[in-house]
């Protein structure tokens, strides 16, 4: 059977809607971006493969009906975002996808416990806010999720666990009650990379003891739910604060006697909080 190549996002030849014919949008001072955008998903998304030469700069400004000014803005852009190199005399060729020095919480972030309490004071800033929304945005299927999460940890207290999983889950469901999925998404990516209670062993360590430490804990929980239950945006920003900044106090002061665990169990949660 004769194989059949993937035609590029750029091969000109037939087409069921000729480009000509799309409707465009004429953006004064947008072209540049849209040449971008357009470039760098085909990129992302595969029909532009590493190593694959683009275009010819009067290929591209055929396709999008611009100046030649304003392609190699555009090319000058993807450049600085790494996504496309241009040798001088031959074109410009796709790069493979690096290492863009991004945001990132790794286990080397987590080497001691002033690590971890450098995280929980990133915590403290994002998740005082996330209350404040919350409260202003609940549902009332976000104050079961709530409830819920409460009851577990409740349960969990109970049956002698360390209670992260649903430690976790409240914090998640506070972000998710924001109704700004960015919350959430950041809270995921935290809940997934750092899990300090199985790294610190603070219950152990608690002056009060294991289930005195975390019936505190969950009480802490229960200001914050009560807060935005009662949709107070300031309470429950003052409950978030006060939560979280127990929880750096504690470690602070346990420093000495808190020791490392090797590694971190990988089921989702969060620090004494």
């Amino acid at each position: 059977m004769e194989s059949r190549k993937t035609p590029s996002p750029f091969e000109t030849g037939p087409s069921p809607t000729p480009p000509d014919k799309l409707p465009r949008t004429r953006r004064p001072r947008g072209l540049v971006s849209e040449i971008v955008e357009s470039l760098a998903a085909s990129i992302r998304e595969g029909r532009l493969h590493p190593g694959e030469k683009l275009p010819t700069e009067a290929e591209i400004m055929a396709r999008f009906d611009v100046s030649r000014t304003v392609v190699r803005e555009a090319l000058s852009k993807l450049q600085a975002s790494s996504l496309v190199e241009t040798r001088h005399g031959i074109g410009t060729f796709v790069l493979a996808p690096q290492d863009s020095g991004n945001f990132k919480i790794t286990a080397e972030d987590f080497a001691t416990v002033a690590d971890v309490i450098s995280v929980l004071e990133l915590r403290i800033s994002l998740e005082t806010e996330a209350a404040g929304l919350a409260a202003a945005r609940r549902t009332p299927e976000n104050l079961l999720a709530m409830e819920t999460a409460l009851q577990a940890f409740q349960d969990s207290i109970d049956i002698d666990s360390d209670a992260v999983p649903p430690d976790f889950q409240f914090h998640m469901e506070v972000a998710r009650s924001t109704g700004n999925r960015h919350f959430a998404d950041l809270m995921t990516y935290l809940g997934t990379m750092i899990i300090p209670r199985t790294r610190v062993n603070t219950t152990q360590n608690a002056p009060e003891g294991r289930l005195n430490y975390l019936q505190r804990v969950n009480g802490e929980h229960e200001s914050i739910y009560n807060a935005i239950r009662n949709q107070d945006a300031e309470a429950a920003r003052a409950a978030m604060r006060t939560h979280l900044s127990n929880s750096r106090e504690r470690l602070r002061k346990g420093k000495n006697a808190h020791t490392m665990q090797p590694e971190a169990n990988q089921n989702g949660g969060l620090p004494e909080a």
